[in-house]
């Protein structure tokens, strides 16, 4: 039996956008392969949707409690707020605003965390803690982003 009203409902013909298991897998793998020919620190690495939901997470041996914490915080500031967590950082210093003003305890102004793009949708985001150096850490979640082959 049909309606007379044959074309598909509006919310039925949205296509969403997610993270694919390979290109999550692809950019964890080429993430620890470079962390471990480069780092002489132990790095961690988290992927997480658009919601800031985790799709992944790794870490090197010995990595620090806190090294952990951040990689997940950047990954979710990138992915929650569509802007790479230190450029973010930076246009909050250059209003005078601080973190803490935001009102969300995840969201963190340190360099790392980049943002998951394809096709002007916000996919996810990459965070990355524990390397030494200024951007290190944002330079890793690049070769992350770069394997996913969006």
């Amino acid at each position: 039996m049909t309606t007379g009203h044959d074309a598909p409902r509006p919310c039925m013909a949205i296509a969403e956008q997610n993270l694919k298991l390979d290109q999550v897998q692809a950019a964890m793998k080429a993430m620890m392969e470079q962390a471990q020919a480069t780092s002489d620190t132990p790095v961690c690495m988290a992927i997480v949707d658009a919601s800031g939901n985790m799709e992944a997470f790794a870490k090197m041996d010995n990595a620090r409690v806190f090294t952990r914490r951040h990689a997940v915080r950047k990954a979710y500031t990138a992915a929650v707020l569509g802007i790479n967590s230190g450029d973010w950082g930076k246009n909050m210093s250059n209003i005078g605003q601080s973190v803490s003003e935001n009102g969300d305890p995840m969201v963190t102004y340190e360099q790392g965390g980049v943002t998951i793009i394809k096709d002007g949708a916000i996919l996810g985001g990459i965070g990355v803690g524990g390397l030494r150096g200024h951007n290190r850490d944002e330079e890793l979640a690049k070769v992350g982003l770069q394997a996913m082959g969006l």
